[in-house]
């Protein structure tokens, strides 16, 4: 008798819009060149706890969630990745301000300045 493993794809825990993908790839076309990519993690930090974090990455990491995007590759820390599974990241800009927005079905409530959420 002979068994048959079969993986199949999973959806990404993080959902990018355009306007991110399209961040990404500004960020690729003038990142260090030792980057090889962008990545998102949720360091403690702020009243709330976890704060959203994206930088540039130099070496990938064993349990890192890899995204390919059409600009360039995008990682999840594999730390983080419960905490933001379901997200959606967007790119926006207005008059003021600049910046990744997170809409994140696991935050249980965020600071009163926005700088950091509660899971």
């Amino acid at each position: 008798m002979t068994t048959e493993t079969k993986t199949r794809q999973l959806p990404a825990a993080v959902t990018l819009t355009k306007g991110a993908e399209a961040r990404i790839a500004h960020l690729m076309e003038n990142a260090p060149e030792e980057a090889i990519g962008v990545k998102l993690t949720t360091p403690r930090r702020g009243c709330s706890g976890l704060a959203y974090s994206v930088d540039y990455v130099t070496e990938e990491q064993k349990f890192d969630e890899k995204i390919e995007t059409p600009g360039g590759i995008f990682y999840i820390d594999g730390a983080s990745v419960l905490y933001l599974v379901g997200s959606v990241m967007d790119w926006q800009e207005d008059d003021f301000t600049a910046g990744f927005v997170f809409e994140n079905p696991n935050a249980k409530g965020a600071c009163g300045c926005g700088e950091s959420f509660m899971v």
